[in-house]
């Protein structure tokens, strides 16, 4: 028994992600209809999700002293070089002369743009990253995104949304599910000490619910990639894109990190290279070519096997 559990706990990524996989064909083989299916999808993607990430954030916040939130050099080189490919994909987007070469430039807009995952937090902190500087980056980056996408997406798809009706949009989706989580946390540290110990004590719950979190999130995107109407051409386009901008993030913030020493080469690397994919899909559908938003399900693959290997190579040199 206990080889079977450390069997599941070693490869928790992994199985997770092929547990998505399955999760979403045993779904739709049940005889359900189609108001039944739906109903699910919004439960999950609309309040079983948003909890996960609640709790995870939650218990990722009560390691974080607001003394160590502290803006940190690597953090603006990192923003700044997420800020500049941006703006060059989205320049690249307005001179392509035919819509796929335009699609696959969008798809690397979305993939650069997109904050950080909320999820950065326990990753970072199981390969020995700093929790604080990923946190801190997740709040920079999310006000950037915030920034910077109303200012692009117009010039590259036109639309009737002006840019303090986008900037408020996004902002609105993103920040509540930030500074809630952190609001509480930090009133449980200074108000509920005992309370705050005790949860201390639950060292790798947020990884597991992460591992919950993943394979719903895994589910959701083989849907949007079965039920996506883009030609066969375009996803593996929009596949190869996500591919090239994930590994391209991980290695500039990796390069960025590794100048400050080697907690913050782990932190950087997560900050830039992992991303809130649900955040692309709905960015996607809503200021781009809806088709761009497949890329987002994409990408939750890529930077899911490059934690898978991350994991295993940083459990190989603890044996």
């Amino acid at each position: 028994m206990r080889k079977i559990w450390n069997f599941v706990r070693n490869w928790t990524l992994p199985l997770a992600m092929l547990a998505g996989v399955a999760e979403y064909f045993v779904f739709v083989a049940l005889p359900l209809d189609g108001d039944a299916h739906r109903v699910t999808y919004v439960t999950v993607t609309q309040y079983i999700q948003p909890i996960l990430i609640f709790l995870m954030l939650f218990l990722s916040f009560l390691k974080v002293s607001p003394k160590e939130m502290r803006p940190h050099r690597w953090q603006a080189k990192t923003l700044a070089a997420q800020a500049g490919v941006f703006a060059a994909a989205s320049a690249l987007a307005m001179m392509m002369p035919d819509e796929g070469s335009r699609v696959l430039c969008e798809g690397a807009m979305l993939s650069f743009i997109c904050p950080t995952a909320t999820a950065s937090a326990v990753v970072t902190g199981k390969l020995g990253g700093s929790v604080s500087g990923v946190v801190t980056y997740l709040m920079l980056c999310n006000l950037l995104t915030s920034l910077l996408a109303p200012m692009f997406f117009p010039l590259v798809e036109p639309s009737d949304v002006h840019f303090f009706d986008a900037f408020l949009t996004i902002l609105g989706k993103v920040f509540p599910l930030l500074v809630c989580p952190l609001a509480l946390a930090m009133t449980v540290r200074f108000l509920m000490r005992p309370l705050h110990r005790w949860l201390l004590q639950f060292k790798d719950l947020s990884f597991y619910l992460w591992a919950v979190s993943l394979s719903l999130a895994i589910a959701v995107t083989v849907r949007s990639i079965v039920h996506s109407s883009v030609g066969v051409w375009h996803l593996v386009g929009l596949a190869v894109v996500s591919g090239v901008c994930c590994l391209l993030q991980f290695r500039i913030g990796r390069s960025i990190g590794a100048k400050y020493g080697a907690s913050e080469k782990i932190t950087a690397g997560q900050a830039f290279g992992q991303k809130n994919t649900v955040f692309i899909i709905w960015m996607g559908q809503m200021f781009l070519n809806p088709v761009t938003s497949v890329v987002g399900g994409f990408y939750s693959v890529w930077h899911n096997v490059v934690n898978s290997y991350q994991l295993y190579e940083a459990r190989k040199r603890g044996e």
